[in-house]
């Protein structure tokens, strides 16, 4: 079940019709928890049991670590938490991509070993539900946070429909206290909440699969035969089409959620108006990169007083988060690419921001671009089918090949698209969405959601599920 389709609407108002009925809170919880049970087995109803098993063993885990009065005790219930999930993980996410690669490695040895072929489904959403569940244990542990009495509200926590399968990653601590009182929307929460919705459906449904995926999706197809306009073009339109696509789920689940009473964090601050890599990683998919910061970077050392040691935690911390997006090489390149960036600015950046330069205006803009242009070179290896397209793509970029896969119409399309995204994203660098949108006068902000829903309703383009749903 996605939120671009009428089987959610559909869901969604018998939910909210549900959570205002004249019933206690533990009821409507329970309610709530239904219905994101019934929202995840929509996919594959055998893989809510490992949804279950996660919530289960996470809840009593991280009861036991606060109970265990020795060190000892402690860590091994942590590692008990560990072992399931991550466990898990790696089998269904990974399993096969290990099986493929051991086999590579005893061929190399002259060992001819031909395992069956794993028939593995990768359930959906379960690196995003794993991280959430295992943060919860993690904090219990590092005793930043006392075990939840309430097993229904902790259960609530892990499988909250609006962000269960593709985020935000959301925090125990942010979450479970809006579970203690009952939670009802406002009218001024319900109708942002609702025109997040909107605006976020615009974002996937008209602008990252009606505009921008077939021009990508052509281009990284044909990598072999794309000239130096069609690999630019199409790598732009990727670029733009991630965006929104994540952006707008991510959007649509604040929303969802928000119409049901519940805050859920932003993931994404105009990531790409970001100066610099460390910027842009403040401000795309937020909930991830806080999260491998915390539960990652700073227990590996961190910002350490030793800088080669800084440097390693930075390069394997991105390397790792590569690894998450997807069992392949081409995710662990994507993630390193990001870490060498990073290392590049974390050398550069002291000499910087000593000099004048950095308060320049137009230095600072020309940063702007070269980290979107050089952000633009990663989504090569994140969305190509295999290092042979990456690299082929990228030589085609550089070569004097004329187009042969998009048109002049299509060329304008995109370059018009980037550019617009660009300004708006330099616009509002520090600026929330909702205060942006709060600046327009109430005649023009109604325009705008008459027209997104006109849009919705005369589109017509294929069905396509959340890009960030495979991971």
């Amino acid at each position: 079940m996605v939120f671009n389709s009428l089987t959610f609407l559909l869901f969604f108002a018998l939910v909210l019709a549900l959570h205002h009925l004249p019933l206690s809170w533990t009821w409507k919880k329970g309610q709530l928890l239904l219905a994101s049970y019934l929202f995840y087995a929509a996919w594959n109803p055998p893989f809510t049991l490992l949804l279950l098993l996660s919530t289960v063993t996470d809840f009593h885990c991280a009861a036991a670590i606060h109970q265990s009065r020795s060190s000892t005790g402690r860590r091994f219930w942590l590692l008990v938490s560990l072992g399931l999930n991550l466990g898990l993980l790696a089998i269904f996410k990974y399993g096969s991509f290990l099986l493929e690669n051991w086999t590579l490695l005893l061929a190399q040895f002259g060992i001819d070993f031909t395992p069956l072929a794993p028939d593995i489904i990768l359930p959906v959403g379960i690196s995003f539900y794993t991280f959430q569940s295992l943060s919860y244990t993690l904090d219990v542990y590092r005793r930043q946070l006392k075990p939840w009495p309430s097993f229904l509200d902790f259960a609530m926590f892990v499988s909250f429909f609006p962000q269960l399968v593709a985020g935000p990653i959301v925090r125990a601590a942010e979450f479970l206290p809006q579970c203690v009182l009952p939670r009802r929307a406002n009218p001024c929460q319900f109708s942002w909440g609702v025109t997040l919705l909107i605006l976020g459906l615009v974002q996937k449904v008209i602008l990252a699969d009606l505009l921008l995926a077939p021009l990508s999706d052509r281009v990284f197809a044909a990598a072999f035969q794309a000239g130096w306009a069609d690999a630019w073009i199409g790598t732009l339109a990727f670029s733009g089409q991630i965006f929104f696509d994540f952006n707008g789920y991510s959007t649509c689940a604040i929303g969802t959620a928000l119409c049901l009473g519940f805050v859920l964090p932003d993931n994404f601050r105009a990531p790409y108006g970001a100066i610099g890599f460390r910027d842009f990683w403040q401000r795309w998919h937020i909930s991830l990169s806080s999260w491998l910061r915390d539960y990652l970077y700073i227990p590996l050392g961190g910002r350490s007083s030793r800088r080669g040691r800084t440097l390693v935690n930075l390069m394997l911390t991105m390397l790792i988060g590569g690894l998450w997006h997807g069992a392949a090489w081409s995710f662990v390149f994507w993630g390193g690419l990001h870490g060498l960036y990073l290392l590049v600015e974390h050398l550069l950046s002291p000499s910087f921001q000593a000099s004048a330069l950095s308060r320049s205006s137009l230095v600072r803009s020309s940063l702007a671009l070269l980290t979107y242009g050089l952000l633009c070179l990663t989504w090569v290896f994140f969305r190509a089918e295999g290092f042979s397209a990456a690299w082929q793509l990228l030589l085609a970029m550089v070569s004097f090949q004329p187009a042969t896969l998009i048109s002049a119409g299509e060329i304008c399309q995109v370059l018009t698209l980037s550019l617009c995204l660009l300004a708006f994203h330099w616009y509002r660098r520090q600026r929330s969405f909702e205060e942006v949108f709060a600046s327009f006068p109430w005649q023009g902000r109604a325009l705008l959601i008459v027209l997104s829903l006109l849009a919705l309703l005369v589109s017509s383009g294929d069905d396509r599920a959340f890009i960030y749903f495979q991971f």
